[in-house]
């Protein structure tokens, strides 16, 4: 394939050369030429393991070129790789003025191309920033139409500095953002044949990966911080308390707790981060991500409360009271806490959970519930039915097949429906449904 790549810094430059070392006929396009002056004489622009003997040979083996001109390597490839920076603003924000004057550049070129061209952006981009304002330059600028003259897509790179080749060839996954299979399958012949699952997705579902990722590894490196933080205060090996974590493959390093859902709660978890804050104050230690986690939780209460507000209904259901389904344990419940403001504020609230059984919770779980809502046993049903059947607004907050089916049979259309933990028959429910963040 003929690919012309605009931007030779790392990213850039490794995909050059892997490209290239592949049988590809590669363009490489930069505004500086010092840096294509290194390509000619077969050196590589970027320190990194293994680019050395890479580019001198796909250099040597004449399937690179090197330009400053960006519309003759556009009219000489049918794939573009768009890989210029996008670093920090001063207010934090992203500078995407190179990519803005490149999609500007390449419009007015495509004007003049017959054959369709695929443009695969993969500098980093906030959200929306190809559908939005990228695609909308390239129309504007050429005269023509995406997803028939040419076609724009996205797709992350998770390439290591120091290992970049190594993650070239061998990636987690390969992700793809676009809305055409034409887009699709050109990058799939160029990236098929990985060992790793090629993954088509939305261009904005591409574009967020990035950033949730980038995130993830920085809340990771964080939370090993802080955790050694503690464990010096404490006497403790920290590097021995971060392996046993990590053995843990069932909840820790896993699948585990990482779907988007409705707040913590529980008899654990809060108190034990509780418990870890004041452990790491009384030694002067900062955790800021740490302390940070539980306001962060009743942040996401707060949005369900104000979801339901904004319905403007004053007579609520809520299915659900203890902190997670298949359980009667109520202390420090996210759903109390709904339950608690609800009827603070004078609405009309009656309550459905099928394992809470008030007249035999015991020890803390009671004392919990008679400091908090005391008056809970005469707001609670033993009928989803009946409650259901005089509510204007349905708050879900556990499920079960039971209760799936009893939404079903018992909603009306002219009710809504506030979902916290993404039922699987929203579809098939006749009542609007609002998810919490979905």
């Amino acid at each position: 394939m003929k690919i012309s790549i605009f931007g030779l810094g790392y990213v850039g430059a490794v995909s050059m050369a892997c490209l290239a070392r592949d049988g590809h006929q590669v363009i490489g396009v930069d505004v500086e030429p010092a840096k294509l002056d290194l390509i000619r004489a077969g050196k590589t622009p970027v320190v990194e393991e293994g680019m050395i003997e890479l580019v001198a040979n796909v250099v040597a083996s004449g399937r690179v070129q090197v330009t400053t001109d960006a519309a003759q390597a556009l009219r000489d490839s049918e794939v573009s790789l768009i890989c210029v920076g996008t670093p920090s603003a001063p207010n934090g924000s992203q500078d995407q003025s190179a990519v803005l004057r490149l999609a500007a550049d390449l419009g007015r070129t495509l004007g003049d191309k017959t054959e369709p061209h695929v443009f695969v952006f993969r500098s980093t981009l906030v959200p929306g920033t190809v559908e939005d304002v990228l695609r909308p330059i390239l129309e504007r600028e050429s005269g023509k139409k995406d997803g028939v003259d040419f076609h724009v897509c996205f797709q992350p790179e998770f390439l290591r500095e120091g290992s970049s080749i190594k993650d070239y060839d061998k990636p987690p996954f390969t992700i793809v953002g676009a809305n055409h299979d034409y887009a699709a399958d050109k990058l799939r012949q160029l990236f098929g044949h990985l060992p790793c699952d090629f993954l088509r997705t939305s261009v904005r579902a591409a574009e967020t990966v990035k950033y949730c990722c980038n995130n993830f590894h920085a809340l990771k490196i964080t939370f090993a911080n802080e955790t050694a933080r503690v464990c010096e205060a404490l006497g403790v090996d920290p590097f021995e308390v971060m392996d046993l974590v990590c053995r843990d493959t069932q909840l820790n390093i896993s699948k585990a707790y990482m779907k988007p859902g409705f707040a913590f709660g529980g008899s654990c978890l809060p108190k034990d981060l509780r418990a870890t804050m004041y452990l790491a104050k009384m030694r002067d230690v900062e955790l800021p991500m740490l302390s940070g986690i539980l306001r962060s939780n009743q942040a996401h209460i707060e949005h369900a409360i104000e979801k339901l507000i904004a319905t403007g209904k004053r007579r609520v259901g809520m299915v659900g009271l203890s902190f997670k389904t298949g359980t009667d344990d109520l202390r420090e419940s996210p759903l109390v806490a709904l339950a608690e403001y609800f009827y603070g504020k004078g609405l009309s609230l009656l309550v459905y959970d099928p394992e809470v059984h008030l007249s035999r919770l015991l020890g803390a779980n009671r004392r919990f519930i008679e400091q908090h809502v005391p008056h809970i046993g005469t707001l609670m049903r033993e009928d989803l039915g009946a409650v259901i059947a005089e509510s204007e607004v349905v708050v879900v907050g556990i499920t079960s097949p039971e209760i799936e089916q009893g939404l079903k049979r018992h909603l009306r259309p002219d009710q809504i429906v506030l979902d916290l933990v993404n039922l699987r028959c929203s579809a098939e429910l006749p009542a609007q449904v609002e998810g919490l963040c979905w």
